[in-house]
């Protein structure tokens, strides 16, 4: 790997961490305006729901001019939602600016990639990219439990400092998003014309949808694209059920709590180096089985309180994430990028990914409003124990046990629809 890689990879690791590190400052934000479960839950919504939307136009978009360009335009529009929020607007709103920026900057962060190497180094690149991405995580989600801690506010206060809190924890990111444009001006420029012959919306419509039957009709792309598309959707899900988790099983307080979310990314790092390392692009099918197995510990959250023992769950729950979602990933980018072109691919890939993750994250607020009534006098003991120490929480045993159990049922199907596949000699193993 040379300069230009790790170039890249600096811009995408600065800006990821900026990202993160701004999901725990606007929890805070919304905690300290006294908002309600179901309007948190919903934040990643507002985030994401600019992927779908804008995912007929964003592969275009990338295509149509230097990635690195792209890049440092869509920092630009992360750094104003950060700006809107300092400045009042719902940070709901604010936060959905935000993954306006993220949308349109993911295709030319994968595309890039895919252009700049050959695609026997695609999985070592993604494992790196992944890696980065996950270390950015780590970082971010726990330098936002810092930012807004208690600690460094009341450092901040006896200083005479006029900000604190949330609000500090949002000026830092916005710097962070600031540090990633500067950097996206020194990315190489690649001689790749993917110029699309229409800019007419209704051409670029059918244009999407059809690299979207394209992709989803290719026998190996089909495989991915699901993995892919549950494992990100989950991934967000498992974020906020790992926050509920930690308050409610382990009484830990929101920085507490977001230092099991970055011991999960820390596994999925660990996994995707692994990946990197040992898994070939013929090979990637082969860590399907992992997924099951993820499943299933995420089950086996329910029978842990020791702290300990959560810190080793969650690492290995993130290392089997990080170990089969790496060499699919590159499987997905190389059928796309041979299919339809880096931009466009990534840009189907995220609008189903991120559909992904608006229904499983939708789900997650409609089980935490509607699980959240009032227990009556005739339950169990267990449950009404477990409600009088909540006050009022979702039931964590109903939603961990039903989120493990679909994603190990789900991968266990994909798993069964590949050998099916091998077996009738559609796909080589």
């Amino acid at each position: 790997m040379d300069r230009g890689f790790f170039i890249i990879l600096g811009a995408q690791f600065l800006s990821a961490l900026a990202d993160n590190a701004l999901f725990i400052a606007a929890i805070a934000l919304l905690k300290s305006q006294h908002a309600s479960h179901v309007e948190i839950s919903l934040l990643l919504h507002y985030f994401t729901i600019s992927y779908v939307v804008l995912s007929p136009f964003v592969g275009a978009f990338a295509d149509a001019m230097p990635k690195g360009r792209v890049m440092f335009i869509c920092n630009s529009i992360k750094f104003v939602g950060c700006i809107a929020m300092l400045c009042g607007v719902n940070p709901l709103l604010a936060y959905g600016i935000v993954g306006f920026g993220a949308a349109a900057y993911s295709p030319a962060k994968y595309g890039i990639i895919t252009e700049y190497l050959p695609h026997d180094k695609l999985v070592v690149a993604n494992g790196w990219l992944e890696g980065s991405t996950v270390s950015a995580i780590i970082l971010g989600t726990v330098l936002g439990g810092v930012l807004v801690g208690p600690n460094l506010e009341h450092l901040l206060q006896a200083a005479g400092s006029p900000l604190a809190g949330p609000l500090f924890g949002i000026v830092a990111t916005t710097v962070l998003y600031l540090g990633a444009a500067a950097i996206n001006l020194y990315i190489p420029r690649l001689n790749i014309d993917h110029k699309v012959p229409h800019r007419n919306p209704l051409y670029l419509l059918h244009d999407f949808w059809h690299c979207v039957k394209l992709l989803w009709r290719d026998p190996q792309g089909q495989l991915s694209l699901g993995v892919t598309t549950l494992f990100w959707g989950s991934g967000a899900t498992m974020r906020l059920i790992v926050l509920d988790w930690a308050i409610i099983w382990l009484s830990f307080n929101l920085e507490q709590a977001t230092r099991l979310i970055a011991i999960v990314a820390f596994g999925t790092a660990f996994g995707a180096v692994i990946a990197g390392k040992y898994v070939q692009l013929r090979q990637a099918f082969k860590v399907l089985p992992a997924g099951i197995l993820m499943g299933g510990l995420v089950v086996s959250m329910l029978f842990v309180h020791n702290v300990y023992l959560a810190s080793v769950l969650m690492f290995l729950v993130g290392a089997l994430g990080g170990f089969f979602v790496v060499p699919l990933n590159a499987m997905l980018q190389h059928r796309g990028h041979l299919l339809m072109g880096a931009g466009h691919s990534i840009a189907v890939q995220n609008f189903n990914e991120n559909l992904g993750i608006l229904v499983m994250v939708g789900a997650h607020a409609l089980l935490v409003k509607y699980f959240s009534s009032p227990v009556s006098a005739d339950a169990a003991p267990v449950v009404i124990d477990y409600f009088s120490k909540t006050g009022g929480m979702p039931p964590m045993y109903a939603i961990v046990a039903g989120f493990g159990a679909m994603l190990g049922l789900v991968m266990l199907g994909i798993t069964l629809i590949h050998w099916l596949r091998v077996k009738r000699g559609e796909l080589h193993t």
